[in-house]
């Protein structure tokens, strides 16, 4: 299905498959099923059957399901699998801001919006890019591992802020957080780099969050506690400002 054209009027064809797994997590599952074969042969079953299970464990949290990404010049989709926690109105990052000598601007300063996406051990963990256009930052970010449910966890948490310019000059920036139990953040892209909208930008191991930040003048779509899919939810439309309430239920 990779590449193929759908639309909302029936075109192009929908069908199921396993996801495949991305290679940053082969190496563990062979690890752990490597771990658990040993206690097999030695028949110490009490260990060899968790381990197995773990093993599944491990191969789910690395799936890389294919995502059919809407396309439209106005779209920002979500960049993470999970939920959303917090939409608040902040200050960008200022590394997202500051000069960084490169000649490329970063975010202008002032009040934006801040949408929150909470990753679970449960959710896929690749996260892509919301929009299409050239990664004009990467900055990584050494800090603590609080739970990344907090609002503070964007200020002190291990983190690596991205930012993305179209060529009409309109810029996004995102920040993938490390959490609890998430350790590592690990980069596919770097300065120079041109995505499309929805193309895998990085991942973060075993659970995590990551925020977007919302140009002025652009309001999301999406609720509180909504669930949302890295590549598919369009997150908001670019210059519109709705306001949407929404029903648990």
């Amino acid at each position: 299905m990779a590449g193929e054209i759908t639309d909302n009027r029936g075109r192009g064809e929908a069908r199921w498959s396993w996801p495949s797994i991305h290679p940053e997590g082969r190496k563990y599952g062979l690890i752990v099923a490597a771990i658990s074969l040993v206690f097999a042969l030695l028949a110490w079953e009490t260990a060899a059957w968790p381990l197995g299970f773990l093993t599944l464990g491990v191969l789910a949290f690395f799936r890389d399901p294919q995502r059919v990404v809407p396309q439209g010049e106005r779209y920002v989709v979500s960049p993470a699998d999970g939920l959303i926690t917090l939409i608040q109105k902040v200050e960008p990052p200022r590394e997202l801001v500051l000069d960084d000598g490169t000649g490329h601007p970063g975010l202008p300063a002032g009040p934006v919006t801040r949408v929150s996406i909470f990753m679970s051990v449960f959710d896929v963990h690749i996260n892509r890019s919301p929009i299409g256009g050239t990664v004009s930052r990467v900055v990584y970010i050494p800090g603590k591992f609080m739970n990344a449910d907090l609002d503070k966890a964007s200020e002190e948490n291990e983190r690596q802020h991205i930012l993305v310019e179209r060529s009409d000059g309109t810029r996004i920036g995102f920040t993938q957080i490390a959490g609890l139990v998430a350790r590592r953040i690990v980069p596919f892209v770097k300065p120079g780099d041109i995505l499309a909208a929805g193309q895998r930008v990085g991942l973060i191991r075993f659970g995590s969050r990551v925020d977007v930040y919302l140009p002025a003048g652009t309001e999301p779509r999406v609720l509180l506690g909504q669930k949302v899919i890295a590549g598919e939810t369009v997150l908001a439309d670019l210059g519109d400002q709705p306001h949407i309430e929404g029903v648990s239920q």
